[in-house]
């Protein structure tokens, strides 16, 4: 997906976003938006992690 948009449309983007919220505030959305990707990421981890230990507990079941 973000393959598609390349160099030109990413600082477009960067662009319109300064605009919008101004330069005060670009440092405390980029913050907020980087600690909701990280908790995120976490979450997954967390969601995957599980999926395979439960994954490992069936197989330990049937090789019994």
């Amino acid at each position: 997906m973000l393959s598609s948009i390349g160099v030109p449309g990413l600082i477009l983007i960067l662009i319109i976003a300064l605009v919008v919220f101004g330069p005060s505030k670009l440092p405390e959305i980029g913050k907020a938006f980087g600690s909701s990707l990280k908790e995120f990421k976490k979450a997954t981890g967390d969601i995957m992690s599980d999926g395979d230990s439960s994954n490992k507990s069936e197989h330990k079941n049937k090789d019994e």
